[in-house]
């Protein structure tokens, strides 16, 4: 399946959030702890698409992880490690268990970092982590312009 092209240069700032059309499929230890199409996505200026699953549509065992993080959108993010097929992820996902009113639609739903599993699809199209080591978003090969997150790039 082919996805649209977008131009991420072209995503509102503040961010967007939307529901995905697209099934979203997600492998970690060699098994599938993911298939849903009730995601949605957040689209931001020069960011990849961030995609929060349903917390009922993981398989994984979802534990709690250290740390914190707040953002001036959706509000205070708290991590969590998945595990399944025998292999851990440790602070992999993060959700926002009281978001703010505007991204109210996000309580219940984890983001999942791409780099910490085995594969992450959007509509059967595999997708690369957005750069660097902070944001979480997902690259597909649709998307045009520049994507943060690489060096040099982290607070445009």
């Amino acid at each position: 399946m082919s996805l649209p092209e977008e131009d991420v240069q072209t995503y509102p700032r503040p961010p967007r959030l939307e529901p995905v059309p697209q099934r979203i499929e997600i492998w970690l230890g060699g098994e599938r702890i993911v298939s849903t199409t009730d995601a949605l996505r957040v689209l931001e200026t020069h960011h990849a698409p961030t995609y929060y699953i349903p917390r009922a549509a993981i398989t994984a065992r979802i534990t709690p992880a250290p740390g914190s993080s707040m953002c001036e959108w959706k509000g205070a993010a708290r991590y969590w490690t998945l595990t399944a097929g025998g292999q851990t992820a440790p602070r992999c996902a993060w959700d926002y268990p009281s978001p703010t009113r505007r991204f109210a639609d996000l309580k219940d739903h984890l983001a999942i970092y791409a780099h910490a599993m085995d594969e992450c699809r959007v509509g059967g199209v595999a997708v690369t982590p957005q750069p660097g080591d902070f944001y979480g978003g997902w690259v597909t090969p649709n998307l045009r312009g520049t994507v943060k997150g690489a060096p040099g790039t982290r607070h445009w």
